[in-house]
Parts: structure tokens; sequence; C-alpha cells
């Protein structure tokens, strides 16, 4: 379908990096899993990941998708994007490589990241109806600013690590559970957000199924009743794996799945093309009149934002 193709242009490092060397299958996602939750300096993380891809183990581009149709600009640079959103804490590291250079880090790549709450609401779209039924986006209880919640931006340190603090999110009429991922180079923070530069990739990170579905029945995710959208059935997702934005999930505790969970996963780039995800099918239509843009002003700081909370 048209919301689900890949970025076919070959630039000259990666003619040369797929010619020179033997891929190894499957390396993308054991480097970002094993890279992902170690608590190390930058120079270590980049250490690491130079050594495990002296190997030749990484060639695989990120499957390129639609943004769909709930993207707003400006987002904020910033490492906490709930803003008191109630839900099962999800802290998610990713880690940028080149896929036409030895997957070497992509050191100040800017990623960013949006996604719905727990019942099926993006910022900036809180009357899109999520599908199914769910309270109103307003009956939540928390403060968070309408136009800013979950979305958010951060620059990769020396290894190509980000790391962001949010929510596992809920699910829409007519998709699976994602979230969505664009990879920013050649621009700057500046006044709060991230300006400039080239969208290197667009894509969507997936969840596994089983670990949805659990999540989904607890509070406050069950209020939001219906029909969910599995893997298999889903409008975007391909079936790749890693490649097509699988996380790999870890449980913080794996008798109680309402204490949260670590996602990680490598996205492997090419930092010489562009994918701005504009103008691909599929993700669902966001309502008549909602707002485009960068959020107003006086939005939530990062040091504003509260920690994400855990469902009871």
């Amino acid at each position: 379908m048209t919301g689900n193709h890949r970025n076919s242009s070959i630039t000259r490092r990666r003619a040369l990096a797929v010619t020179g060397g033997t891929v190894a299958a499957g390396g993308i996602a054991v480097t970002g899993y094993q890279s992902a939750f170690a608590d190390t300096t930058d120079t270590a993380e980049a250490t690491a990941t130079a050594s495990a891809t002296s190997t030749g183990a990484c060639m695989t581009l990120m499957s390129s998708v639609t943004e769909g149709p709930y993207y707003l600009d400006g987002a904020l640079v910033r490492k906490d994007i709930t803003e008191g959103k109630s839900g099962v804490p999800l802290t998610l590291r990713l880690t940028v490589v080149d896929a036409t250079d030895g997957c070497t880090p992509v050191k100040g790549a800017a990623v960013e990241i949006w996604h719905c709450d727990a019942w099926g609401y993006y910022s900036g779209y809180t009357t899109a109806n999520p599908g199914g039924s769910a309270p109103a986006e307003s009956d939540d209880g928390s403060t968070a600013n309408d136009n800013t919640y979950l979305r958010g931006y951060q620059i990769a340190n020396a290894g190509g690590v980000v790391k962001f603090e949010t929510i596992f999110p809920g699910w829409y009429t007519p998709r699976t559970c994602h979230i969505h991922v664009k990879v920013h180079t050649g621009g700057e923070k500046e006044d709060g957000t991230y300006e400039g530069g080239t969208v290197n990739y667009t894509g969507q990170l997936f969840f596994d199924d089983t670990i949805a579905e659990e999540i989904f029945a607890l509070e406050p995710y069950s209020q939001h009743s219906g029909s969910y959208t599995t893997l298999d059935d889903d409008m975007v997702y391909d079936g790749g794996g890693a490649s097509s934005g699988l996380l790999t999930l870890k449980a913080v505790h794996k008798a109680d799945p309402s204490k949260g969970y670590k996602g990680s996963l490598s996205l492997a780039i090419d930092p010489d093309a562009e994918n701005t995800g504009v103008g691909g099918g599929g993700g669902g239509t966001p309502p008549s009149g909602a707002p485009s843009g960068e959020p107003p002003s006086g939005a939530p700081s990062e040091s504003a934002s509260p920690s994400a909370s855990a469902s009871s």
C-alpha cells in the first residue's frame, strides 16, 4: 500500500557499503538491544557500537513509512514527554546509526517522536474519535498541554543514543499500537525546539501484540473498549521485524506489567537521503479544522514535565 514504502535511492556511500562486505542478518536488532540499557558514558557507548559493527553486522536500512495525519511542527527538545498523562511507563532508548558507513553512530542526530495517549488521543487533535468507546480526552484529569503532550525531540550523544521517558501508547481505529518517529540531521536546537536540517528517516515503532494486549487490560487503557488491530492486520507494519520498527521490550518487573517497560531499537539510516513521510497514505484521517504549525508560546519545558505515572 502507499503508506508502506522504502526509500530506494542509492548514494555513493551506501553503494560502497553494500558491496564491501557480507551482511549479518539480524545484527541491527542485537546491537540496539545490547547497547540500549547499559549505564555507560558517551565514549563507552561509541566504542561498543564501533566494536559491534566492525563485524559488518549492519547494512539494512529501516523501512520508511508515512508520517500519518497527526504530525505537528515545533515539538520541544525534552526527555520526558508525558506532561502528567497517565499510563504504563515506557523508557525508550533509540540508537541512530549510519547504514551506509558500517553502522557508525550518528552523533547529533535529532530524534523526534509523537504518539497517542492511553485512550488513543493525540495532542493537537484531542477531539478526533479514536474509535470504539472511550472517555473524552478531557476526562483524564491531567494538566497536560493539549498541543504538546507526548511529543518531543532528543539529540543523539556520541554513541548515537537518545532516551525518552513516556507512557505505553494506546490505540485508535484502524491502527495497531505504535509510536511515530523522525530522524533529522544538519539542524540545530533553537528556542526550545529543533530547526532546519533534513529529515533522513520517517517511520513508526511497533509493539508485540501479546504485551500490548496485556497492557490494554490495565487502567486507564481498559476504559477504551473496542476492536484492537493486531500487527498482522495493521495497514502500515509490514512484518519486517526490527528493520520495520518492531521494538525490543523488557519488563521492569516481570510479575507486574504496570511497573513499565524498557523499549529499544537501532535506527539504521542514510544521512545523505531525505524522507519526510509527507504524502504517504495510511494511518487514519484527522478531523477537519485540526491545528497545524508550531505549538503555542508558553508550552511546557523539559524541566516542567512530570514523570510518567504507573497505572494502578
